[in-house]
């Protein structure tokens, strides 16, 4: 018997009416979900779980090699109205699941020959929707990330009670009635609408599309996404996208920025509150998590929220089960799959104490990093022109024939840092549509320039320079590199023409070939295509 059938529970038919806690007498690895008065933390979980009739219709897989357990967690599911199918041997769940379709998968992680990670590949392999629950007397942050990564739903650790196993059959049960609405809503929408649901994520550069593929193999699972990025790279277009592809994809996408409210308030957003928790609290209000129960969550600005927060959010990842504020009991039981994104970087978040080691790694199964727009110079000229159509037919009357980007225009917009990335490019793109004449051939002098983004160079060249040479020495390289820099983006937007170059910069010709000079710059070089 191996260690993690020494630490196996024993869990009986009754077991469902006992308290929360382990079963032959240990204490839990992870804390059972508390009944609190029992009613309500029990009703909650019945109606999450379904009509008896919906119980019957999933069908679930045990695999495990303990028998005592097998039975026990059998009997308790089987009471509830859930198809139970048990096995203890591994070579034969795999020959179960070439011959039949389970909804739900509860494994062993450690058994032998055929391991538990060798049945959650061959399930998703046979059926990409089966939600694979698996069981481990040995949660480590490393095996359960890895299981989670390869495609599991969630884990149970051991000993568990059966009411923290009936909570998270309920909240799996719950999952995959969603994705039935979710591919009729599917079918639905493809004969009113064709394509028209679908999410367009332009770019060619490959670390762009890098990030698309990640985010399109995500989508069809339950794992917890942590999206990171410069701001308006496009981090929520990526997780409405996961959601729009995801089992979910009828049910809510809920957004919350965590950066925007106050802690008082983010809680009562996030949570909920009971009438009387707090002055002007006239009445009971569910909380965001309640709203997108069935759905997924998206938690902007991560890192913002205060440790008090991250803990009791952590509650709900563990166990699905909801305390609004002012309440002493468990008010619901909820189902929702979270995305996440941060603008800075999630490891030095954790590193520097401002996010929870164990929330990171809850909430950061798959990370997914989106470039910055200076770093996809290949997709500026295809999102450029994607805006310009797109807002010329927002603000201009049908008919009005579009505008066009000149090739020294897309240059031009290619040369510039972008450091509001996507976003940026997107505003000056619609301040270009509204003022544009019809036809009009848009040319580098007609976009909108902010001189403090052009005048200096981008901040990772700054940290260098500082980082390597003595003062005197830096402040020389960040002069010739601005001077360099100014030049080729002054004459660019100039159209290569060097009375009107002189013009822009409000200094006379004689300065402006003394600078090309020292800086080794002929006209025709600074007139063509910049990389």
């Amino acid at each position: 018997m191996t260690a993690d059938r020494r630490m196996s529970p024993e869990i009986s038919p009754d077991a469902v009416a006992r308290p929360s806690g382990g079963y032959g007498g240990g204490p839990t690895t992870t804390p059972a979900v508390p009944v609190g008065n029992g009613a309500a933390a029990l009703a909650a979980r019945d109606a999450m779980m379904g009509s008896p009739d919906f119980r019957s219709s999933l069908r679930i897989l045990l695999v495990d090699d303990d028998r005592t357990l097998r039975e026990g967690c059998a009997s308790v599911l089987q009471i509830d109205g859930y198809n139970v199918t048990t096995t203890g041997r591994g070579d034969e769940a795999l020959e179960l699941l070439k011959r039949r379709k389970f909804d739900i998968i509860l494994v062993d992680l450690y058994m032998t020959p055929v391991t538990g990670m060798d049945i959650l590949r061959g399930a998703l392999e046979s059926h990409r929707e089966t939600i694979v629950i698996v069981m481990t007397g040995n949660p480590s942050v490393s095996t359960s990330i890895e299981a989670l990564r390869a495609g599991a739903w969630d884990y149970l650790p051991k000993p568990f009670s059966a009411q923290h196993m009936q909570i998270l059959l309920g909240r799996a049960s719950h999952a995959v009635m969603v994705a039935r609405e979710t591919r009729e809503f599917r079918v639905s929408l493809a004969e009113q609408h064709g394509n028209s649901d679908r999410i367009t994520l332009l770019g060619v550069s490959p670390a762009f599309r890098q990030a698309v593929e990640l985010a399109r193999k995500v989508a069809s699972t339950d794992a917890s996404v942590m999206i990171s990025g410069e701001s308006g790279t496009g981090k929520e277009l990526i997780a409405q996208f996961i959601h729009r592809h995801s089992r979910r994809a009828s049910r809510k996408l809920v957004p919350i920025n965590c950066a925007a409210l106050p802690e008082p308030l983010l809680e009562s957003e996030m949570f909920g509150h009971r009438k009387g928790a707090f002055t002007g609290a006239d009445r009971d209000k569910p909380g965001l998590l309640e709203t997108a129960n069935g759905g997924t969550l998206f938690l902007d600005e991560l890192t913002e929220m205060s440790h008090p927060l991250q803990a009791k959010l952590l509650r709900v990842l563990q166990d699905g089960v909801v305390r609004r504020v002012g309440s002493e009991q468990q008010d619901a039981v909820v189902d929702v799959r979270f995305i996440s994104a941060t603008n800075r970087e999630p490891q030095d978040a954790v590193n520097a104490g401002v996010l929870r080691e164990d929330l990171f790694y809850r909430l950061r199964v798959v990370p997914i990093k989106l470039p910055p727009l200076r770093k996809r110079l290949e997709d500026i000229p295809l999102l450029a022109n994607h805006f310009l159509a797109h807002y010329w037919e927002r603000h201009r009357p049908a008919g009005d024939a579009a505008p066009k980007l000149t090739d020294s225009c897309i240059e031009f917009l290619r040369s510039r840092p972008w450091r509001g990335n996507v976003r940026e490019l997107q505003n000056v793109i619609e301040h270009v549509a509204v003022i544009a004449e019809p036809g009009q051939s848009i040319r580098p002098e007609d976009i909108p320039v902010y001189e403090d983004a052009v005048a200096h160079p981008p901040a990772d060249t700054v940290s260098a320079a500082i980082m390597t040479d003595a003062y005197h020495s830096a402040k020389d390289k960040l002069v010739a590199h601005f001077e360099k820099e100014y030049l080729q983006r002054l004459v660019v937007r100039a159209g290569g023409n060097m009375s009107r170059a002189a013009r822009l910069a409000n200094i006379d010709r004689t300065t402006l070939y003394r600078l090309m000079e020292k800086h080794g710059f002929r006209r025709d070089e600074l007139s063509g295509t910049l990389e």
